[in-house]
């Protein structure tokens, strides 16, 4: 067995583009504040702001309409609290399907909350959230409408668009979590009917500890800490330069380098030597449009938390869904928003992969799923010895 470790959980988080790891340690070297008018503050801004049109390059939209935040749950619950609080929106309107900091903002926020069903495939009713919509006109008051543009377990693609037409000319506001999409398909904020929408680095190539909340004019108010004026007034606090200067430098290497259709190949491979395996494993979502470097399905009979713990000690990471909700007993609430069976969701594994990855590590996963189901098939046949007559 070979002892090299096989690292197939990038929708978790991504490896840094060298790019990106350079341009840290340059800025690293340097002192002083971004927000100082001497020349070493100088220097930081216009390294910010270098970045800042690396990043608005990548996603389609104009420098003035990215905020730097610390995190895409920081820019999240800017989006979400923010609308509550300085927008007036008193309804919030939300897939079942969303990520936990989605989730968690929308708890917090004070809004009324209408949760949206979901297809078995994990598609937003769209059908569903137009009545919702209708019925809420009465109230005339503007609406927040949370939607994930991929998720980030099933890699199933949402059909953003249609939402947008039900948004547009309305006063209602549109919230778009792109993480799992930004550097990976082609976002275009500019010229799409999106008010807010919350990307980050480090699921891309870039660095942990920094993301961005992408805002039209309508949402400038929209805000959690006012701070002393940093980011156009949209989000208080010194700004990391060093972070920031990742972020920009693996937003420029995904512009040139990342390769959608290769990763589709490496799951095409995957998938295909998964059910080779065994006919009984699950793919979820497989019927519906997805972005193709991440596979969500699940071994029957091999529950994720074992399975987990027998493929790590044999070298490989993957994961049972979202790191966020990583560690707890529940089952994936996306599976469950699908109507997948328990016994089945609790058999969850995630394999995903990133612009490092590579046809030998998909072939010493397969090795090690291989392994795992012969195991539970000898669990299953095994007989227990007849009892001797006394």
């Amino acid at each position: 067995m070979s002892n090299s470790r096989v690292y197939l959980d990038h929708n978790a988080s991504t490896a840094l583009y060298k790019a990106a790891h350079a341009s840290m340690l340059e800025v690293m070297e340097l002192v002083g504040n971004p927000s100082s008018v001497h020349g070493e503050g100088r220097v930081l801004a216009n390294i910010i702001e270098k970045s800042r049109s690396e990043v608005a390059d990548i996603a389609g939209a104009d420098r003035n309409q990215i905020v730097f935040t610390g995190s895409a749950s920081e820019a999240i619950t800017q989006a979400i609290v923010g609308s509550v609080t300085q927008l007036g929106v008193k309804k919030i309107f939300m897939s079942a399907g969303e990520h936990q900091a989605v989730v968690s903002a929308a708890k917090i926020s004070g809004a009324e909350i209408e949760i949206i069903g979901l297809d078995e495939n994990g598609v937003i009713d769209v059908a569903a959230l137009e009545h919702a919509l209708t019925q809420h006109e009465r109230f005339k008051s503007a609406g927040l409408i949370c939607v994930h543009m991929v998720n980030g377990e099933t890699g199933i693609i949402q059909p953003i668009e249609k939402t947008e037409k039900l948004v547009a000319q309305t006063d209602h506001f549109l919230f778009v979590d792109a993480v799992q999409a930004f550097g990976k398909m082609q976002i275009d904020f500019v010229s799409r009917d999106i008010d807010m929408l919350a990307i980050s680095a480090h699921k891309m190539g870039g660095p942990t500890g920094v993301g961005a909340l992408l805002m039209k004019e309508r949402c400038f108010d929209a805000k959690i800490i006012p701070g002393g004026g940093q980011e156009m007034g949209r989000r208080g606090g010194t700004a990391s330069a060093m972070l920031i200067a990742g972020f920009g430098a693996a937003s420029g290497e995904a512009l040139r380098r990342f390769d959608l259709k290769k990763l589709q190949k490496l799951i095409e491979k995957f998938e295909t030597g998964l059910m080779q395996l065994d006919e009984n494993i699950v793919i979820f979502g497989r019927d519906a449009k997805r972005i193709g470097n991440v596979s969500f399905f699940a071994l029957p009979g091999n529950f994720s938390e074992t399975a987990l713990i027998k493929l790590d000690l044999n070298g490989i990471a993957v994961s049972a869904g979202s790191a966020c909700s990583s560690g707890k007993a529940e089952i994936s609430p996306m599976l469950k928003a699908m109507g997948i069976a328990p016994e089945l969701a609790q058999c969850a594994l995630r394999v995903s992969v990133g612009w490092n990855s590579s046809e030998a590590d998909i072939e010493r996963a397969l090795e090690e799923i291989k392994k795992l189901i012969i195991g539970q098939q000898r669990e299953n046949t095994q007989i227990t010895p007849p009892i001797g007559r006394s």
